[in-house]
């Protein structure tokens, strides 16, 4: 009789779960296959590339190299930020933000590439951005792509203190106007800073932000819950921040379902306690749970890191 280990004899996936200095993980299930795409966590004018990871398990993680690059895109100089990936149209999507614009007069912004494989290579389909202005104030970065039950895409962005949702086109490769005319609405809740994440869970919506300064300690989390994905998005609370037997910085994270029922994985970068740098942060995974009224718990971030948790539970 063949020996199977029991959950608690199965190797974790540790934190972090891979090597290297990696920030803002946007964290996607395609197929039986989990990936995570984060920021390559360098000084600016180093971030010309994004590399991308993949997993069976959640636990044993391959690299794909430079899924997208500055050679495919060719007004990207700098800041290639946070992307947002997803399955659409027969094809894979990459949101990115580039070159951190100040200002309306500079060329930058929001980004779409797009590629046949989740490991790229992703070219540019625009030529130039999708957002490339300011609007109420939010600079135009860190945009996450939700899909709702209609079928609907939103995207959500904004650094600043400001968020910004606009309503795509089914190709994804413009915005259109919301049924009142306007082309954003801005969605800011209390205490937003930037990295909005929007998850969806038995009828509510849960959005979700980064708080406090991204190269500081005080980095975090935090959530609200509302019954439509237009708001309002009153501040429930922070769920992951620093714990100082563990590490600073946590924030800017991403959530992943799992194989099983109601098991949900929060996808973060945070800093290691011997790291001071602001680019020296890594990306980790733990579990994230919700209580019996639908709240969702504060996340402890562990070193072990999360059990492998495969789509096929035969193998």
């Amino acid at each position: 009789m063949k020996y199977q280990a029991t959950l608690s004899e199965k190797k974790k996936s540790g934190n972090p779960v891979f090597k290297g200095w990696y920030a803002d993980p946007e964290g996607v299930v395609f197929g039986d296959e989990y990936w995570i795409y984060p920021t390559y966590s360098a000084p600016y004018d180093e971030q010309t590339f994004m590399d991308a990871f993949s997993s069976k398990d959640l636990v044993n993680w391959t690299k794909h190299p430079k899924v997208v690059s500055k050679e495919n895109i060719s007004w990207l100089r700098r800041a290639l930020w946070a992307p947002a990936v997803l399955f659409a149209n027969d094809k894979y999507y990459l949101f990115f933000g580039a070159n951190d614009i100040q200002n309306n007069d500079e060329i930058g912004g929001i980004g779409v590439a797009t590629s046949d494989s989740p490991a790229g290579p992703f070219k540019d389909a625009l030529g130039k951005p999708l957002i490339n202005k300011i609007v109420h104030g939010a600079q135009p970065i860190d945009q996450f792509v939700f899909k709702d039950d209609d079928g609907q895409y939103y995207m959500y962005y904004g650094g600043w203190g400001h968020c910004n949702m606009v309503k795509m086109a089914p190709d994804l490769l413009s915005i259109v106007p919301f049924e009142d005319g306007t082309m954003y609405k801005e969605v800011t809740p209390e205490n937003y800073v930037e990295g909005p994440f929007m998850l969806k869970r038995n009828g509510k919506y849960y959005f979700m932000w980064s708080e406090g300064g991204w190269g500081l300690p005080n980095y975090s989390v935090a959530y609200s819950i509302s019954d439509s994905p237009f708001g309002p998005f009153k501040r429930v609370g922070k769920i992951l921040k620093q714990d100082l037997s563990v590490a600073t910085g946590a924030g800017h994270h991403s959530v992943i379902k799992g194989a099983g029922e109601d098991e949900w994985y929060i996808v973060y970068h945070r800093r290691p306690l011997s790291e001071t740098a602001a680019n020296s942060r890594e990306t980790c995974i733990d579990r994230m749970y919700f209580d019996e009224n639908g709240y969702i718990k504060p996340v402890e971030m562990t070193f072990e890191g999360v059990l492998p948790n495969p789509f096929d539970s035969t193998e």
